[in-house]
């Protein structure tokens, strides 16, 4: 079943619109709480067609995400319980799990992590709220996890053109990975 199909070809045409930086916003805010869809996949084309605005493009989808982050967070907080059906229905409820494992493992660390990487961020958000996890250390790691994440897609974007965004989008998941592992190993070896 395609779901995610249609959702992916709809927002690469917002992404040609002139309000497009207003649906970037909304995406980006919508993806951090709830949406299927990476506001990546807006980014880079509407870097590509006005690399001059690349930068400012990556700081509004981070602020717009980590403002969705903060709903996330409220969601976790205060209908976690009303929740948890739904995300087992839907088929979120083990993202949700492991997210809280990882909580209680490495606080800070998951939600930077989980900023940058293609684990769905929302999860992460929701068990921030769920588990209470100190507010403004949330949105710390929120702001250098999704501001990593946007500003080297766009960074690239504007340095690469058209191939670099065929190559990011076709190893996408591989670099996530590879951040993540890096960002692992080096918590491990602070941790030595």
């Amino acid at each position: 079943m395609k779901i995610f199909s249609p959702l992916y070809r709809r927002v690469m045409g917002w992404s040609a619109h002139r309000h497009a930086p207003r649906y970037l916003a909304g995406l980006s805010f919508a993806e951090s709480s709830f949406f299927p869809i990476p506001p990546d996949v807006m980014l880079a084309p509407m870097t590509l067609a006005r690399p001059e605005r690349g930068m400012s493009l990556a700081a509004l989808t981070t602020v717009s995400s980590v403002a969705g982050a903060l709903v996330g967070y409220l969601i976790g907080w205060l209908a976690i319980e009303a929740l948890e059906p739904w995300l087992m229905r839907v088929g979120y409820h083990e993202s949700y799990l492991t997210a809280r494992e990882w909580f209680d493992r490495w606080g800070f660390w998951a939600v930077l992590v989980a900023g940058f990487s293609p684990i769905p961020y929302k999860m992460f958000t929701i068990a921030a709220g769920a588990m209470l996890m100190f507010l403004p250390g949330f949105v710390f790691a929120s702001l250098l996890g999704r501001g990593a994440r946007f500003f080297l897609v766009a960074g690239l974007i504007m340095w690469g053109g058209v191939r670099m965004e065929q190559a990011i989008s076709r190893h996408v998941d591989t670099l996530g990975w590879l951040f993540v592992a890096l960002l692992v190993a080096g918590y491990i070896w602070l941790q030595l």
